[in-house]
């Protein structure tokens, strides 16, 4: 995003969170819950109405005809944490219309990720994300159904849904089924595992993907993860995946940064050097 679209990212999120405030204590996991839905319904509106998305961001058209038109289309379909939301994007000054509805995506994951928070489910969902990430990229047949251009995004997100009901949260199958629809050219395991990149931002948490010649003990993984947490002076939080081509060892992958110590990359570093 450009400088513009990220002020207006900023202060949209502020209105959600001013929203929110006047929700009691006792149902604001619920009204989080409702938000996070209800903003992931505008998105869908306005990714099939490409006249209503362009005119909502439209900077050339003043400010409360935006606003105004926010109201009139979505006033009575959403709850008011999310109308609040959706009315003070469209009077803000966007970059492009796809920075507006980028946003409202952001702001629907964040609404649900707070309610798993608030039901002490975050690190579930981090978790579970991660899985779904990494079933899909092994699974072919999955990750070709669910990027298929050709299918509906109707049809990805029912595929979805049937296998994920009853088996992962509430939360992890809303945004999980969500980001099936809305793939364009981002395969099904990096869209997933960007969620969960972003559950363990929420929990001020850095996520370290470890490849391993074997599967890790719970105290192997609770070593490591205070070792990577001294490293990086920030709390951890360690997937592992086991590749039994890796011979020995294990690669760690912190964000862009790749620490390899398993045998294949001794191997093939050896190999480098004799050249």
């Amino acid at each position: 995003m450009y400088a513009a679209s990220r002020e207006a990212l900023t202060q949209t999120r502020a209105a959600l969170a001013s929203a929110m405030e006047s929700v009691s204590a006792g149902a604001a996991t619920a009204a989080a819950a409702q938000t996070g839905a209800d903003l992931f319904s505008i998105v869908d509106t306005l990714d099939s109405e490409r006249g209503l998305r362009a005119a909502l961001a439209d900077n050339s058209t003043p400010e409360a005809a935006r606003t105004g038109l926010a109201q009139q289309v979505f006033g009575d379909k959403v709850s008011d944490q999310a109308l609040a939301t959706v009315t003070a994007a469209a009077g803000q000054d966007w970059s492009a219309p796809r920075d507006l509805l980028d946003s409202l995506v952001l702001l629907g994951r964040e609404s649900l990720l707070r309610a798993a928070a608030d039901q002490e489910q975050l690190d579930t969902v981090e978790d579970e994300l991660f899985r779904l990430g990494r079933i899909a990229a092994g699974n072919p047949e999955l990750e070709q159904a669910l990027s298929d251009r050709a299918a509906s995004e109707r049809r990805k997100r029912e595929l979805l849904t049937s296998l994920l009901y009853g088996k992962v949260t509430a939360v992890t199958e809303a945004l999980a089924v969500q980001a099936v629809g809305r793939l364009k050219k981002t395969a099904p395991a990096d869209a997933f595992d960007e969620l969960s990149n972003l559950a363990a931002e929420r929990r001020e948490s850095v996520v370290a993907k470890v490849t391993s010649a074997s599967a890790l003990t719970s105290e192997q993984k609770e070593r490591l993860a205070a070792k990577l947490t001294s490293l990086y002076r920030k709390s951890v939080t360690v997937h592992v995946e086991v590749d039994r081509e890796l011979l020995g060892g294990m690669v760690v992958r912190v964000g862009d940064e790749v620490i390899d110590g398993s045998a294949a990359g001794r191997l093939a570093a050896l190999r480098k050097t004799l050249k």
